[in-house]
């Protein structure tokens, strides 16, 4: 089956390329095909915005993301400043006694070292996906009204929102909580991946950075 495959973030800049066209049968076929070395540790894969085990079969046509570990109501991904009043607006309700927010903001030091800026990545329509599938999840396990996440992408300066979250509840005990779990499962399983870029470097940061 001909097929088309993505590279993202650290495996992007290694391969030299974004996007190709490949004949597979199945996900597991796919890595040898790409001449880029050992398949990486924690590597997963999508396909047409729905993470697959590496058993799953391919029809012509398919799109296979190759999604290196990740680092991160209303799911938006954004070139622009972002506003913690806007995601605080769109979880307003007269059913919510509390909003609890997160703000990530970029630091200028990290790992001993002098941080210029931030670079983003996403995998557009398939990050918006996940973080409406774990805000219904957190809207299961917890007394949730709404949540809202908004994220930067590309080049993010110290100092500036890198990510924004809101979340509304009956309860403030509730909202607290729900926010924490946020921007944690985030980091661990929306595919969006950060670069820092340093004084006399640069280093692309896996999951849970």
């Amino acid at each position: 089956m001909r097929v088309r495959v993505r590279l993202f973030a650290g495996l992007r800049e290694q391969a030299g390329w974004s996007r190709r066209e490949v004949d597979a049968a199945t996900v597991a076929d796919i890595w040898p095909q790409l001449g880029l070395g050992m398949e990486p540790h924690g590597l997963l894969y999508a396909v047409n915005h729905e993470y697959a085990p590496r058993d799953r079969a391919l029809a012509e046509g398919d799109e296979v993301a190759l999604i290196p570990p990740v680092s991160g109501g209303a799911f938006l991904l954004s070139e622009e400043p972002l506003s913690l009043d806007r995601v605080v607006d769109e979880v307003r309700d007269d059913e919510a006694g509390a909003i609890a927010t997160f703000t990530g903001t970029a630091r200028r030091h990290s790992r001993d070292r002098t941080v210029v800026r931030l670079e983003y990545e996403a995998y557009e329509g398939m990050a918006e996906r996940v973080m409406a599938e774990l805000a219904e999840e957190l809207k299961r396990r917890h007394d949730v009204v709404a949540i809202a996440i908004h994220h930067r992408v590309g080049v993010v300066g110290v100092g500036e929102p890198s990510v924004v979250i809101a979340v509304s509840s009956r309860h403030r005990a509730a909202a607290l909580a729900a926010c924490k779990e946020a921007i944690d499962t985030l980091k661990e399983t929306v595919p969006l991946w950060k670069k820092e870029v340093y004084e006399g470097g640069e280093e692309w940061l896996g999951r849970g950075s």
